[in-house]
């Protein structure tokens, strides 16, 4: 007779406190920042191509290289507020909307 197995399924948090630790702990401090820093990449990448645009075309409207979009949506740069408002602004046409959590 076969037996059921168990259900080892855990929540994304707990997973997080398993590997990072918990929430306000250094490591887990800087897995959050770098996860937003790829989220940035990630969204700016999403963004470029909803509007048909290759790296270069962004970079072109941003005032800014091929290389550095690259880097951004790699994640392997760090961005300056003021080059992100810009490239949303001028290279995508949108606008930035900042929240803060205390």
């Amino acid at each position: 007779m076969k037996t059921k197995a168990k259900n080892n399924l855990i929540s994304w948090n707990d997973h997080l406190d398993k590997k990072y630790g918990k929430v306000g702990t250094s490591t887990r401090d800087k897995y959050e920042e770098e996860f937003e820093a790829f989220k940035i990449g990630v969204l700016i990448q999403e963004a470029r191509k909803q509007k048909h645009l290759t790296q270069e075309d962004l970079a072109l409207k941003a005032g800014t290289t091929k290389n550095y979009i690259s880097q951004l949506e790699n994640n392997t740069s760090d961005i300056r507020l003021s080059t992100l408002i810009r490239i949303i602004r001028e290279g995508l046409g949108g606008r930035l909307r900042l929240t803060l959590d205390l």
